[in-house]
Parts: C-alpha cells; structure tokens; sequence
C-alpha cells in the first residue's frame, strides 16, 4: 500500500488503524498519561492520537509524518480541539528522525514498524527518545493462526515478517522489553477500517475522469483489497497495540 493509496483511502479516517475511538482512549487510560507529560508519535498520519490525548489529559508532543496530507489534517485537527499549542507536527522520514534522548514519556509507532525494517528495528529506533521509566507503543498485526501460501502472497507477508500473539511477545522479550499490556483490535474495528477505505475509493473514482492517471491503479486497488480482507486478512490477520517498557535488570 503506497503513500498514495493510503491518502485516497484514508481521506475520511481519523484514525489511521484498525482501532476504534473508544480503544484510542483505552489506551490513554492504560498509560496513565498526566498533564504536562511529552509524546513521540513516529509515523503519526494525522494525529488523533496526540490531538485527543492532548485535549483529555494535557499532554505535549510532536508527530512525525511524511505525508503533508495527514499532516495538514492533524494540525487542523489540532486547532478543533484547541490543543495546537501543545502539539508540533514534522514532515519527514519518521525512520530518519532523532529525537534528543531520554525527552519523552512516551514513544509510540503505532502501525507503522515498517520504518525500522520490522519490530525490533522500530523499538531502537523508539528506545533512545523514552525517559527512563517511560513507556513504548508498539502497533503491529500478528498472525491468529498458520494461514495458507496463498494469504500469504496476497495480503503481501511472508510467514516471518509476523508471528503469532505469544511469538510477539518472544520478540519484545528479545527486543529488552517488558509488556505490560494490550489493546486489540477485534473483527469489527478490522472490517470499519478496511470497508471505509473501499468506499473512499469508490468515491473518489467517481469524481475524476475514468482515464486519471491513478484511477486504474486505484481500481486494482480496491478490488485487491476488498478481496483480500474477506477471504484472508480478516480470519489470519490480527492486530494490536502493545504497551512496552524497559525491562528490568
């Protein structure tokens, strides 16, 4: 899914995964988030997680994104909820960026691990910016049970590129981290995300011309996609945000 794909399809999100509204906040609560306190969001899209943590809680932060589509999307997103001034958001290659270390309360890729070249790599990049005693979120899909060669080839993932729920939480435990809790997606919250994305496409395939130079790699897309997630993502793809810290010793 390219950058493009993900900002036609994504134009009516808020929320850039398959996690309702309701587990956002969840979320918040698990990490005990308090006034004053510093995120990292790299890969952020367009900042719904600062944004309404910023309004509940009175956190700061900065998002890092390389679409200036979400981006523009979160900054207003930001104004709406009056929460701007404790909020900056930065265009850019969120694998390349460097925060000073030890800066934030917590450090997140929600989704996104792709820009460490998989989860151990996101973590690294992560670790340096978490104050000591800070917490790390990690968004990932994991595989619910052994799926069939061709799953694989069509959602686009090797075997090895995830692993189940208890094999995600060998590789944190490789990876130096604890987890301390979860928040998973379910059937529902994958079918709201996906089957919101069909029907961005399908509208935005009727609003320009049928020779648009994306408008039939756009198609492809959307019938790859719809495909895919009815006979394959939906029963062998799950997805969760993990909750991290530094393990001990």
């Amino acid at each position: 899914m390219s950058l493009r794909h993900h900002e036609i399809a994504e134009s009516g999100h808020r929320i850039l995964n398959p996690i309702t509204d309701a587990k956002l906040m969840l979320l918040g609560e698990i990490c005990r988030l308090e006034e004053g306190q510093r995120l990292l969001d790299l890969a952020c899209g367009k900042g719904e997680l600062l944004a309404r943590w910023a309004q509940r809680w009175g956190v700061g932060g900065v998002g890092v994104d390389l679409s200036e589509v979400f981006l523009t999307a979160a900054r207003l997103r930001a104004a709406e909820l009056g929460v701007a001034e404790q909020l900056g958001f930065e265009r850019g290659d969120a694998g390349a960026y460097r925060a000073e270390p030890g800066a934030f309360d917590v450090v997140s890729c929600v989704g996104a691990t792709w820009i460490g070249d998989g989860l151990a790599g996101t973590i690294d990049l992560l670790r340096p910016a978490m104050r000591p005693g800070g917490l790390m979120l990690i968004g990932e899909p994991y595989w619910t049970e052994p799926a069939p060669e061709e799953a694989y080839e069509a959602l686009g993932f090797g075997p090895e590129d995830f692993t189940s729920l208890v094999g995600t939480l060998d590789r944190f435990e490789a990876a130096g981290m604890e987890l301390v809790e979860m928040v998973l997606a379910d059937g529902d919250s994958w079918d709201r995300y996906v089957a919101e994305q069909w029907f961005a496409v399908s509208d935005w395939l009727r609003a320009v011309p049928a020779d648009h130079r994306d408008a039939a790699d756009m198609r492809e897309f959307l019938a790859h996609g719809r495909r895919t997630h009815l006979e394959f993502q939906r029963r062998y793809l799950g997805w969760g945000v993990f909750v991290l810290r530094q393990a001990a010793g």
